[in-house]
């Protein structure tokens, strides 16, 4: 019975050492990954024609959003509320920059993206370019796109795109810090907008 109790007491303490071995190699993990820049790299074309590369999210705070065109009301509704909020809090515009890229380059080309956003904003940059290349870089960020036809029996046909709606925000290193979610208060978006401004990358 006492050897039995020995084990016993002996396999308690070996799970032990492992799950507060396996609690540090997460915090660590957690720790080493709120320090890495969100994305891959990648080279795609803005909207006024010139390349782009991941290093313009790592110049300044920075917010994101990714989706198209043709979207019916998400979009046209994030892009109106982000350009107020940006110009609410950096009104000089050279705290902050911003981006959209498109989930649907096969429409999207980056003059497209340039004209949508002339007639919404000043202040957000279009992001397209090659499909394969663009579709690699939001699946990068994890961005969930699908195309959906709008007649069920016609796949080739018109189509919409469903999407994630939230906007990233990086700091100055292309970390990221927080999100604003579709349709979510105002006073909270700009006091994450603040809140990203102020952030030091250190």
């Amino acid at each position: 019975m006492k050897n039995f109790r020995r084990a016993l007491w002996g396999s308690i303490a070996a799970i032990c050492v492992v799950i507060v071995w396996l609690v540090y190699q997460i915090r660590e993990t957690n720790e080493e990954m709120m320090h890495v820049p969100m994305g891959p790299d990648f080279t795609l074309t803005a909207d006024d024609g010139s390349p782009i590369t991941q290093a313009a999210f790592r110049q300044k705070p920075t917010a994101l959003f990714f989706g198209f065109t043709h979207c019916p009301e998400v979009c046209p509704t994030t892009l109106y509320e982000l350009n107020g909020w940006l110009h609410e809090v950096d009104p000089d515009g050279d705290k902050i920059d911003a981006y959209w890229i498109s989930i649907d380059p096969d429409q999207d080309t980056p003059e497209m993206m340039g004209l949508y956003l002339s007639n919404v904003t000043d202040r957000v940059t279009g992001i397209s370019g090659d499909p394969d290349k663009v579709r690699a870089m939001a699946d990068g960020f994890g961005i969930y796109y699908e195309k959906v036809p709008l007649d069920p029996n016609d796949p080739d046909g018109d189509y919409t795109m469903n999407h994630t709606a939230s906007v990233f925000l990086l700091n100055d290193g292309g970390v990221l810090q927080s999100t604003i979610s579709y349709k979510e208060d105002s006073a909270t978006a700009v006091a994450k907008l603040k809140k990203l401004i102020e952030t030091d990358n250190g």
